[in-house]
């Protein structure tokens, strides 16, 4: 028994390294997404459905993957989603053509859908009960960080290197892999896994369950605000003249700092409530756009400032969200861990794909101020609805 908790903080350890470098491959493409673009010769819109294809691919398919997941005690699907993730995304740059393009992002998403709901219920499980928020406070925010490092390692090799250097990032995935594979236990030394999960009966629970639609619905505001900066404002950087890696280092800076709200987040909710962690998050965002909108062509260094700030505040509920909702139903903790983490992302996804056309048309700035618009006029009804199911 002594024994037994030492080896299941180490995995939590290994499976933390793992979200880090998963999460910066998914980070890669946004910055120099307007660069690949130029090279074979696509519009901002055509560009924008195709990273909207990279979010469904790596969101969507997830609460079905943490379904069976759920089912197994093997690390399989953090091993080949890491592999997947580390080989084809890199491999994106080096397109020549859309199709091409699709094809390896599509893949590399795969592996990303992969690797997050096993390694979601695998931390939640090792971890003591008494430690699960903080245990998965601290994977969110590793994800976090190694989403903010995707950025900035992509826009450095393409400004400094050349597209062509790209694949040189393959090489830490596939050996972290292969150290989670080593070193990570099955499921059975922690916990027993539960028996066979049936399909229709989890995901009907899941869907009819009030306080989980409303944590899917903050989940998807949330990610409604941070796809629209990632997608568009490097459009509208390289518009402004600003190189590859200027526009890296400031989705570094705006992620990094979301990391650091997510690490925060759990001491803060204990203070203040959930639902005004919420709140805050999704309130706060509309003012912050209006003063980065107004301040980004005549002020740039003020508006990174802001920029940093909106990136703390619009990740600071994102573990609290993934507890309480795993916490709703803790017998399908990878399936939730989907749909919260994954689902969330994809059907904003799916609305965002327009987006390239509308901005195209009445400009980038306005979609995004019409985009944080939506969460602060919700807030109010999520704060009171998030009461009421308490």
């Amino acid at each position: 028994m002594k024994n037994k908790l030492p080896q299941n903080k180490k995995a939590i350890v290994w499976l933390c390294g793992g979200h880090f470098i998963n999460d910066i491959y998914t980070g890669v493409l946004n910055p120099i997404m307007p660069f690949i673009a130029a090279k074979i010769g696509i519009t901002m819109a055509i560009a924008t459905i195709i990273l909207t294809v990279s979010h469904i691919f790596s969101s969507l398919l997830q609460p079905l993957f943490g379904y069976f997941a759920d089912n197994i005690v093997k690390r399989s699907f953090i091993f080949w989603g890491l592999i997947f993730s580390s080989i084809f995304i890199p491999l994106s740059a080096l397109a020549h053509n859309p199709f091409i393009l699709v094809l390896f992002i599509i893949f590399g998403s795969i592996g990303s859908s992969l690797f997050h709901p096993q390694a979601l219920g695998f931390v939640s499980k090792f971890a003591d009960k008494e430690n699960t928020g903080k245990a998965m406070a601290v994977f969110v925010a590793m994800g976090t960080l190694g989403y903010s490092f995707g950025p900035i390692i992509s826009s450095a090799i393409t400004q400094f290197l050349g597209m062509p250097r790209m694949p040189l990032m393959t090489i830490l995935g596939i050996l972290w892999a292969f150290l989670m594979f080593a070193f990570v236990p099955k499921l059975s030394l922690s916990e027993p896994v539960i028996s066979k999960i049936d399909f229709k009966t989890a995901f009907k629970r899941i869907l009819t369950n009030r306080k989980l639609n409303i944590l899917n619905v903050i989940a998807m505001l949330k990610t409604m605000i941070m796809s629209a900066c990632f997608i568009l404002l490097p459009f509208l950087w390289k518009n402004m003249g600003y190189k590859p890696f200027y526009i890296g280092m400031a989705l570094f800076m705006f992620i990094f700092a979301g990391g650091i709200g997510s690490l925060i987040s759990s001491n803060l909710e204990k203070r203040i409530g959930a639902a005004n962690v919420f709140y805050i998050s999704m309130i706060s965002t509309l003012p912050l756009m209006i003063l980065f909108i107004l301040t980004c062509s005549s002020h740039p260094a003020t508006s990174l400032v802001i920029f940093v700030v909106m990136g703390f505040i619009t990740m600071m509920a994102t573990p609290v969200t993934m507890v309480m909702a795993q916490n709703v139903l803790p017998e399908y903790k990878s399936i939730i861990s989907g749909f919260i983490n994954g689902f969330s992302w994809g059907i904003v996804a799916i609305a965002m794909s327009l987006l390239g056309f509308i901005a195209e048309k009445f400009g980038i700035t306005n979609v995004l101020l019409f985009v944080s618009v939506i969460p602060a006029v919700c807030s109010v009804l999520i704060k009171e609805l998030f009461k009421e199911s308490n």
